[in-house]
């Protein structure tokens, strides 16, 4: 019996020992290897595919999105898009409900100028392979006339779209109509002030309650409250190199930091009020959340008792079984 004991052995260990699932989710420091990726400014977590980001290049590389796995670096899908002409200056991602991707044409290299811009719909494929998909392409103008930006976000429930330009001097919060019309344009409004940042780009929770605006060297945390948005916190970010994109995770637990450049890094951060963050807490320890103090994180430790009561129950049923 000593063969199917050591069997049960190795399957109760290895059920204990597992890695959790949360270490798929894609919150592990990474780097994007697909040398056609140079100028990567704008990510997404996908929703329907842990531990896939969505990324593209910037300016006029074409209508292309890459499906970035970070667990490998490598890019698993490339998805041309049709029906929307020559991209511009593309310089963000976002990911709303029913699992659409909006893709923001949104940059301005002339200094804010354009009489208008664009932003790209698509679902996102539920097959990651190379792939052509048709989009929808929408008209964007501003209230009070052209202006450069990189930031793009789409309320995780309601789908609205919004934009923060990019200004040194700060920028603002614009909403746009409630559903965008591939019909005429679609004018987007200021609505909240941005101010002491340059914007290279934004990300909403998945829950909709926290924006998170980032520039080149640092980020501020909003209170989403509603779309009058109200500062939280400034946030320290990794530097790594030109820091142009972030997005929160798919749990919500982390924010990923980009960059441009060839072999671009992408690096998380806890997110403001997640189990890991120091804002709430006062401890940037995952440890202390979890009652413990000595260092041990809450899935080694979870493993650990698991392991020990797997051995218990072992050692009860081998003396079991030598009396039977």
């Amino acid at each position: 019996m000593r063969r199917p004991i050591a069997l049960l052995a190795a399957a109760l260990l290895t059920g204990a020992l597992a890695v959790p699932a949360s270490a798929a989710d894609g919150d592990e420091k990474f780097t994007i290897k697909d040398p056609r990726i140079t100028e990567s400014s704008g990510l997404a977590a996908s929703r329907q595919h842990p531990g896939i980001y969505w990324t593209h290049n910037d300016s006029d590389d074409g209508a292309y999105l890459y499906a970035v796995d970070s667990a490998t670096g490598e890019t698993v899908a490339t998805i041309t898009m049709s029906g929307v002409g020559s991209p511009r200056d593309v310089e963000a991602v976002s990911i709303g409900p029913d699992d659409q991707i909006y893709v923001g044409d949104i940059g301005d290299n002339l200094g804010g100028t354009w009489p208008y811009v664009w932003i790209y719909r698509l679902p996102e494929p539920k097959n990651l392979r190379d792939q052509t998909i048709k989009a929808t392409q929408y008209v964007v103008k501003y209230s009070d006339g052209a202006r450069d930006a990189e930031s793009l976000v789409v309320h995780p429930k309601t789908g609205r779209v919004y934009i923060v330009d990019k200004n040194e001097k700060g920028g603002h919060l614009y909403e746009g109509p409630s559903r965008l019309s591939p019909a005429g344009s679609n004018t987007f409004r200021p609505v909240a002030a941005v101010p002491d940042l340059e914007a290279t780009d934004a990300t909403l929770s998945p829950d909709g309650e926290h924006l998170v605006v980032r520039s080149y060297f640092g980020a501020i945390a909003y209170d989403w409250n509603g779309g009058k948005i109200k500062k939280e916190e400034r946030l320290g970010v990794p530097f790594l190199g030109q820091g142009e994109s972030v997005t929160y995770t798919a749990d919500g637990e982390k924010l990923m930091y980009g960059a441009e450049g060839a072999d671009s890094p992408v690096e998380p951060q806890d997110a403001p009020g997640s189990g890991g963050s120091d804002s709430n807490s006062g401890s940037g320890s995952s440890a202390t959340s979890d009652g413990g103090g000595d260092g041990l994180s809450g899935n080694l430790k979870t493993g650990a008792i698991a392991a020990g009561a797997v051995l218990v129950a072992l050692f009860g049923l081998r003396r079991l079984m030598r009396r039977g």
